[in-house]
């Protein structure tokens, strides 16, 4: 896995939203920008990080940040998930895996004693020049609208 570190030029991408809108890093240009990578849509972890981020998005928003949460699943999904939890922010549909290639953030993985490939829960904090602020490696879900503002 070739993670983007700090520091890194984040390499322009250009996605679909879970409604079908391409997103590019251009769009940003100017702006702080979180982008959070979740495994998938509605399960219990990735919905406890992502309502923690919609239930602090006003803190985030007045701290000048927007939000992309990335994940592999289709629209439907990600349109679902977004719907179900009201989120502020788009959520990418990422099946083809381009921003979580770009990003570095497929490999391998443990759960439950089995190795696969998936993707890392990682969320990096991109300033307005799309240069990589931070990332944050040890994502804790509860908290992470902190984490970020710390």
């Amino acid at each position: 896995m070739n993670t983007l570190k700090q520091g890194d030029q984040v390499p322009n991408f250009e996605v679909f939203d879970e409604q079908g809108n391409v997103i590019k890093l251009s769009d940003y240009k100017g702006k702080k920008l979180i982008v959070f990578f979740y495994p998938a849509a509605s399960t219990p972890t990735c919905t406890v990080e992502a309502c923690n981020l919609r239930d602090h998005y006003k803190e985030l928003s007045d701290a000048g940040y927007e939000i992309l949460g990335v994940s592999a699943d289709t629209q439907k999904k990600q349109s679902n998930f977004k719907n179900k939890h009201e989120f502020q922010y788009p959520l990418i549909a990422d099946v083809d895996k381009v921003m979580i290639n770009a990003f570095g953030v497929w490999g391998p993985k443990k759960f439950m004693g089995r190795t696969f490939d998936g993707i890392h829960r990682k969320t990096f904090v991109i300033n307005e020049a799309g240069v990589v602020d931070r990332v944050i490696d040890a994502v804790k879900a509860k908290i992470h609208a902190a984490q970020i503002l710390e």
